[in-house]
């Protein structure tokens, strides 16, 4: 870590943070960057276009193609490479989603039926194929076998993660460690990606490159830890998801992994049954919430959750102040208080 520390904490009566600084930093590029998606998700085969608009215009953060942007505004770089290679890295992560709802059965996304409900899962997985080697085509257009060495294996490493995630499901032995390493590939390998091909765009040195990359790397954590605190602390309604889904798949997030540390035999004797697969109705939801907030689950994901944010906006230490530095590090503590 870095002496030169960037404060997590905000100042008392401080508004909340919110990803408003990043938007507004990098509202002129996204601009391009949505004109070139809606481009290149185009095909003669109408099936392709209105199944990847079904997921793309159903809004989404677009966080990780803003680490892209902002990566590039924090360095200085005045081109518009980094345009499509944001795009690219949406298109990636779209894909990924897609492929996700088919694996996990999801029903809704974004706050609508999720694509494989309305289009079927063989054409959903496909357009997600699409969708990849739009992305691929995109980094091939830009010429940097760099950017195209991180993004592919960005690309691999997710896929590994889902991998590691769908052998780990349902197995109540999965360990804190592990789930990191899960989450680690499959959320935040890409996010590490984005932000980092914005120091070989601007041709920075490799410190620059690793910073951005460490920044990237430990908000994707962050991030997924609050998505998976959210599963059992909000409603569908703001998360634009179905509540519970990650308990009815028998997912051992870290929420799970410490009521079951923490729990009396009886306890750990539900937590068995439930991630089996035998407790999964409304009312084994509700109990499974009432343990994790018995002991205290939430906050404990939450605080762990702003040790990562805290060390990604330590690795912006290197940088000097800037409103791009700045809009960084209230996007890693909105990255750590949202509820949805």
């Amino acid at each position: 870590m870095s002496d030169n520390v960037v404060p997590i904490k905000r100042a008392i009566g401080a508004d909340e943070p919110s990803l408003s600084p990043i938007l507004s930093l990098t509202a002129t590029a996204m601009n391009s960057v949505n004109q070139i998606i809606l481009q290149r998700m185009q095909s003669e085969i109408p099936l392709i276009p209105a199944l990847a608009g079904h997921l793309i215009a159903g809004g989404g953060k677009r966080m990780r193609p803003m680490l892209t942007l902002a990566g590039a505004e924090l360095l200085g770089y005045e081109g518009t490479r980094h345009h499509k290679l944001a795009a690219a890295v949406e298109f990636i992560h779209t894909a990924t989603l897609l492929h996700d709802d088919v694996v996990d059965g999801s029903e809704m996304r974004r706050g609508k039926e999720a694509a494989n409900i309305v289009f079927g899962n063989p054409a959903t997985v496909l357009v997600g194929d699409f969708l990849f080697s739009r992305a691929f085509e995109l980094m091939v257009e830009d010429g940097s076998l760099k950017v195209l060495k991180i993004l592919s294996s960005a690309s691999a490493t997710i896929a590994q993660g889902e991998v590691d995630q769908l052998t780990a499901q349902r197995k109540i032995e999965t360990s804190e460690d592990r789930y990191l390493g899960i989450i680690g590939a499959k959320t935040a390998a890409l996010f590490a990606a984005a932000s980092r091909i914005a120091a070989v765009v601007a041709e920075k040195d490799e410190a620059a490159e690793r910073a951005l990359d460490d920044y990237g790397r430990n908000l994707g954590v962050a991030f997924q830890l609050i998505d998976d605190a959210i599963d059992y602390d909000s409603d569908a309604a703001e998360m634009g998801k179905d509540r519970g889904d990650d308990f009815r798949e028998g997912k051992m997030t870290l929420p799970v992994i410490l009521a079951y540390a923490r729990g009396t035999p009886e306890e750990r004797q539900f937590w068995e049954e439930a991630i089996a697969g035998f407790r999964d109705t409304d009312e084994d939801l509700a109990h499974a919430v009432e343990l994790i907030g018995r002991h205290d689950c939430i906050s404990a994901t939450r605080e762990r959750a702003r040790h990562f944010a805290q060390k990604a906006c330590d690795a912006l230490a290197m940088f000097p102040d800037s409103k791009a530095r700045r809009a960084m590090v209230e996007a890693a503590q909105f990255a750590v208080s949202r509820a949805y």
